[in-house]
């Protein structure tokens, strides 16, 4: 034992009540050895202790834990500890990452696979973990899966392996679960068919679906999800196969309330598609069926492209533009977005948007949080801005090389009113400099 060790022991000993403490002038080394043995004992510890603890461990370490005892190694294999788990598959020579060892994926397919409840994959970019994660799953045959996550940490990964072995890999779960009721597949070649796969074995039990950015999925596949699982409360998918009979679909009287919509916009051919509108009859009959639900668009569009976007009102109400966004699309926001929570602007150009700001203020009543960065504003704006949002406006972050100084207010002067408009101490955000 190690000394410092040894010196944590003995104030334990010593404060313990329930160790017996040694006669002054008599020395046992019997009875000291007992007694750090009691102490140390950690086999002892109760089994919920001990699934607790095992339960942060990373996987190798909980298996290296699992040799110490006959007790930790029982612990090792209780089904509670296998119900959730994460793959983690990277190429050595592409990621800085650690893989889960082959060793105990085969180990977790052999003896755990009929615990699985709560599984998900982490790949790296290359293909091969791509399909040594579709290998896993095609082995998943003796389990119910309630969620499952497909997770790229870069693209393309899944996007680069034969669609048939990563359909039938996909299939494989979807038709032995049974229960599945959250589905992560964002970035991956699934396609109608497995959805209709999904749909004849879960649903009865799919909550969620997330599956932005798989160009094999029509409007017809989704608007089979929709139709036939009823209880569907989160989708995330790509605008393009958004349509008016989802919408439709999502907003029957047999159809639990939709709680969140994520819809990414993305331009797939810069200039050359046009994209579709969306009715606002559309829009009213799911805001009547679900009228708490959020609503949240993610744009990556050209300025150009923006035309067909917020003419009509629109009940979105958390937006982020990734890409430069126009002052007259900003001003159509203003005017046609009145469930407005949530706004951030990532970039714009060198014309102030005062205006549209003001606009926002007056007409989205519900705005809580505002985000700019790489657009300007004048200091007097912005101040306006935040008197008309008042105290309801919880998150403002804006990058002070966005403020322009005017006539009014200068960027030391501008904190302080913002300040006493918000109930709050508040100051610009500044990029730190390496």
């Amino acid at each position: 034992m190690k000394r410092n060790s040894l010196s944590v022991v003995n104030k334990i000993t010593q404060s313990s009540p329930a160790v017996k403490q040694p006669t002054h002038g008599f020395y046992s080394p019997l009875n000291h050895t007992h007694m750090y043995t009691v102490l140390l004992d950690w086999g002892s510890l109760p089994q919920q202790v001990i699934l607790h603890i095992f339960q942060y461990l990373p996987l190798i370490d909980r298996a290296r834990a699992s040799s110490v005892c006959k007790r930790w190694n029982e612990v090792f294999h209780i089904p509670d500890l296998w119900r959730k788990f994460e793959f983690e598959l990277n190429q050595s020579a592409t990621s800085y990452f650690k893989s889960t060892h082959p060793d105990l994926i085969q180990q977790i397919i052999k003896k755990h696979a009929a615990h699985l409840q709560y599984v998900s994959f982490k790949v790296d970019s290359s293909t091969e973990s791509a399909e040594a994660a579709c290998d896993i799953l095609s082995q998943l045959i003796n389990c119910s899966i309630h969620t499952l996550g497909l997770i790229s940490t870069a693209k393309p990964s899944f996007m680069n392996m034969s669609k048939s072995h990563f359909v039938s890999a996909l299939t494989v779960v979807f038709v032995n679960s049974k229960s599945l009721s959250s589905i992560k597949i964002e970035d991956t070649p699934v396609d109608d068919p497995s959805l209709k796969i999904l749909v004849a074995n879960n649903s009865d039990t799919l909550r969620l679906l997330r599956m932005s950015s798989c160009p094999h999925v029509s409007s017809d596949g989704i608007l089979c999800v929709a139709d036939h699982c009823q209880d569907l409360r989160e989708l995330a998918l790509n605008y393009y196969i958004l349509s008016d009979e989802l919408l439709l679909a999502l907003s029957s009287e047999t159809h639990v309330n939709l709680e969140h919509l994520r819809i990414d916009v993305v331009s797939e051919s810069p200039g050359q598609i046009p994209f579709h509108s969306i009715k606002k009859q559309s829009w009213d009959a799911l805001i009547k069926h679900s009228p708490g639900v959020n609503v949240v668009m993610y744009f990556f569009l050209y300025e150009e492209e923006f035309e067909t976007f917020f003419k009509e009102e629109t009940p979105v109400t958390h937006l982020y533009f990734g890409c430069s966004v126009s002052k007259a699309v900003l001003e159509r926001i203003g005017l046609n977005c009145p469930r407005l929570i949530e706004l951030v602007v990532c970039a714009n150009g060198l014309q102030p948007l005062d205006n549209e700001l003001i606009c926002i203020a007056e007409h989205c009543k519900n705005l809580t949080a505002l985000g700019l960065s790489e657009c300007e504003v004048s200091c007097s704006a912005l101040i306006e801005f935040v008197r008309l949002c008042g105290r309801r406006l919880t998150h403002l972050f804006i990058m002070e090389e966005v403020l322009i100084p005017d006539d009014n207010y200068n960027l030391d002067e501008i904190h302080t009113e913002v300040s006493k408009y918000l109930g709050r101490i508040w100051f610009p955000d500044v990029m730190p400099l390496w």
